[in-house]
């Protein structure tokens, strides 16, 4: 081994960050290993460094016998007593071996065992130091590009920012700074260990508490935040102290909290409303900046309706569905949004269909549409203890109205079915009576085509011909 080994330890040790400790047994293992390849492995062999000699020495182990029954493992006493004068019978006496007999080959494969084994120690390095701060922001610079993903310097390690991971309408060059939240902190042998994320709700969370101290102290909470990278966000934001508007204090004075969050997503439009533990209170401000005129809920279900101005349809809903998409992922409700009108002409559909059932007047009919139940289909689906309540009325009353609800809702769809076959038969007819038609100015247009020659022409052709 080379004479200066312990230096060459301690500038390992320097650059890559890897324990003394560590090094010294990669180097041992790595001696064992080639000595193995050299002699075999039924041989007791040991490495250890020493110290003094910045060297690492190579012991073959062998017992102390009478007779010897295992060549490679078994020393007569009397050659033992040579090595070792205060040896007994059983010892097991280690005997330096000369490392320069090993040859290239085994050489080549130290090489190779302390390359993967300063690799893998470099790798649990880098697993201790960011193993605890998964979910954490993390700042670092963009090195290369591989196959769409980025890969990030952290100064001591890298990451990966995979394609998945990242916002489409951003683009970075190498050698940009790039913020990132840390997703997941991975012991692959071949990629790198730390994953990070650019579309999680976890980094505009994380950028809030880096811009806002109410957040950071635990005055101001954030209760819920969905985001569609790119484009738009919403947080729901609450406060454990009265005198302090969770809103205004995270868009800051003339809005310059909230900018610096906007900026650092590049754009990304963010709404932020206060949170209600009123479902839906909390929803009429989730889906701002449109407005509400009525709630429905249905916590069996877990889904609300909300009815709005038919000039507010547009907003509620958002740009193809955004707005009240980012509002259900808020909220954790299903939401169905429908216009005044459109509500109107739904419950009155219902009242025409339930006013069918046999015992139901105006009255029932209007209790029932009121409660939800619009159509025929959907009573015969509920609870008669629930129905029953509604109209009050007996549980048995109950069950036999749902029955009758079944029989209409089949009938209705006979009807319906009736209906559309009618249909799809009228439109054949007419697309037949269209094939006739076309049929027919085709044969008008090729008839009109064969034209006869004039009188006149006759004498000149036969007079040609007669040449």
């Amino acid at each position: 081994m080379i004479s200066d080994l312990a230096r060459l330890i301690d500038a390992v040790h320097r650059e890559k960050n890897i324990p003394r400790d560590v090094l010294v047994e990669v180097l041992e293992g790595a001696l064992e290993a080639a000595a193995r390849r050299r002699f075999g492995m039924t041989r007791d062999l040991e490495a250890h460094y020493n110290e003094e000699l910045g060297e690492v020495e190579l012991f073959e182990f062998r017992t102390v016998v009478e007779e010897i029954d295992d060549e490679e493992t078994d020393i007569l006493f009397e050659q033992a007593r040579d090595l070792d004068p205060e040896c007994e019978f059983g010892d097991s006496l280690g005997i330096k071996m000369d490392v320069e007999v090993l040859g290239r080959i085994a050489a080549q494969t130290a090489k190779q065992v302390i390359i993967q084994k300063i690799r893998d120690a470099e790798r649990e390095m880098t697993f201790n130091e960011f193993r605890d701060r998964k979910g954490e922001l993390i700042t670092g610079i963009v090195r290369r590009f591989e196959k769409g993903n980025i890969i990030v310097d952290l100064g001591r390690a890298e990451a990966i920012l995979p394609k998945r991971e990242q916002v489409h309408t951003e683009t970075y060059r190498q050698g940009d700074r790039l913020q990132a939240y840390v997703l997941d902190i991975t012991r692959s042998s071949k990629s790198p260990q730390v994953v990070l994320s650019r579309t999680h709700p976890g980094l505009l969370m994380k950028l809030f508490e880096l811009e806002v101290p109410e957040i950071y102290e635990g005055i101001v909470r954030i209760e819920a935040c969905a985001r569609e990278p790119g484009h738009r966000a919403k947080i729901a934001v609450s406060s454990t102290d009265p005198d302090v508007d969770p809103v205004g204090a995270c868009v800051g004075l003339k809005g310059s909290r909230v900018q610096a969050v906007v900026q650092e997503l590049r754009g990304e439009a963010i709404d932020i409303i206060p949170f209600h533990p009123d479902p839906a209170r909390f929803i009429v401000s989730a889906i701002a900046p449109a407005m509400v005129s009525r709630v429905y809920m249905d916590e069996h279900l877990h889904t609300m309706e909300l009815i709005v101005p038919d000039d507010q349809l547009s907003k509620a809903i958002g740009r193809r569905g955004q707005n009240v998409r980012l509002a259900a992922q808020l909220t954790g409700w299903r939401i169905d949004i429908f216009s005044e009108s459109r509500h109107a002409e739904m419950n009155q559909q219902a009242r025409d269909e339930l006013a069918r059932l046999p015992g139901v007047d105006e009255e029932l009919v209007e209790l029932l549409v009121r409660h939800g139940y619009r159509g025929s289909q959907v009573l015969s689906e509920a609870d008669p203890y629930e129905v029953a309540s509604i109209l009050g009325i007996t549980e048995d009353a109950a069950e036999a109205l749902l029955v009758e609800a079944e029989d209409l809702a089949m009938s209705i769809e006979e009807e319906q079915a009736e209906k559309a076959e009618q249909a799809e038969q009228a439109e054949q007819a007419e697309q037949a009576e269209q094939a006739e038609r076309e049929a027919a100015l085709e044969e008008e247009s090729s008839d009109d085509g064969e034209q006869e020659l004039p009188p006149e022409a006759a004498p000149e052709l036969g007079a040609e011909e007669g040449a």
